[in-house]
């Protein structure tokens, strides 16, 4: 990720601009945002939402959706009572292919601190997961694992293995276990990817299909090894059970914000994605949402953190560094072509 230096005067400059923006749209307007609801949502508002509605002078309202065939239906009706929407990256990518969302207005959102797979025409990304390995320290107590290709070499670490139901991510990490390099993954080489992982298909013993089920396995010591979110095993460590994990090669995939096509508040919803991804409120996520992390990378030169913060956030310099950002616009065009071969192989 490349970073441009970071002065007061270009903070003063955002800080007009931003005002600027403000002065666009009538004072106290409110923004609807629909998310995934539950605890990420409710995270999400008090970290980030929240916090830029109050400085652009702005309301938010809160609507709750299943994924991107809900907000079809709202552009398609003509009238949609969403502005925002929080998905996936590749589900932000779709949206914007098919026409389902404003073009973002780069005059007013400033991509400086953001890797360039972080955004486009149509979303940006708010905050960051990793998909990493873990694994169980009563299990490999002498040499622990510390890459993919240590969870497919089933004969120096033997044990029961669990990966996602999902290709995304899966796909990436086949293929840096067989010796691709993280910086030359894309576009990927899906045909590869497979015949990686039939090597170690009969080593699966689990395809985890949701956070809590993939959380739950490696905590009852169900299986031994795992590609998991960072923020499922964090819950896991901190709950006592003999767990690690390593943020080497690990998958960094972001959720996004995209204004609906035809959405009531447009600029409104402009100067509030703007601050979403400022880096003064972007620095709020490595205290406030532990083992998220900011996708602009600026909030680390503008927040103050303690060394246990920056270790576990998996946006931090040196955390950063281990990973590679997932491709959302390859996922926009190859989902459909992988998803049915994935499926296949999880069968047989």
């Amino acid at each position: 990720m490349q970073i441009g230096r970071i002065t007061l005067s270009g903070l003063l400059i955002g800080a007009a601009g931003l005002a600027m923006a403000s002065g666009s749209f009538a004072a106290n307007e409110t923004v609807t945002i629909a998310g995934f609801g539950g605890n990420l949502q409710k995270d999400l508002r008090a970290t980030l939402w929240q916090p830029a509605a109050d400085k652009a002078g702005l309301s938010i309202a809160e609507e709750t959706h299943d994924g991107l065939a809900a907000v079809r239906v709202q552009v398609q009706s003509g009238s949609p009572t969403w502005d925002l929407v929080h998905l996936g990256s590749d589900d932000c990518a779709v949206g914007g292919k098919e026409g389902l969302f404003e073009p973002l207005d780069y005059n007013v959102i400033n991509t400086d601190g953001f890797d360039k797979r972080g955004y486009g025409e149509h979303w940006i990304a708010t905050n960051s997961y990793s998909v990493v390995l873990a694994w169980r320290t009563d299990v490999y107590k002498d040499k622990a694992p510390q890459s993919w290709k240590d969870l497919w070499d089933t004969e120096k670490f033997p044990g029961r293995r669990a990966l996602s139901t999902y290709p995304q991510e899966m796909l990436e990490v086949a293929l840096m276990a067989d010796g691709v390099p993280k910086d030359e993954l894309y576009p990927l080489d899906s045909k590869r990817a497979f015949r990686s992982l039939d090597k170690i298909k009969s080593k699966v013993a689990v395809w985890w299909s949701s956070g809590a089920q993939s959380s739950q396995l490696i905590k009852d010591g169900e299986v031994d090894m795992m590609a998991i979110w960072g923020s499922r095993v964090a819950s896991v460590i901190a709950d006592g059970a003999p767990v690690s994990y390593t943020y080497q090669d690990a998958i960094l995939g972001y959720g996004c914000l995209a204004i609906l096509k035809g959405a009531p508040h447009v600029k409104a919803a402009q100067t509030l994605v703007a601050g979403v991804v400022s880096p003064e409120i972007q620095a709020r996520i490595p205290e406030m949402m532990p083992y998220y992390g900011p996708t602009n990378s600026l909030a680390f030169q503008v927040g103050k953190f303690s060394q246990e913060v920056l270790a576990r956030s998996n946006m931090s310099p040196e955390n950063l560094k281990k990973q590679v950002f997932l491709d959302a616009n390859w996922w926009r065009d190859n989902t459909n072509l992988v998803r049915e071969d994935y499926s296949l192989l999880m069968a047989n």
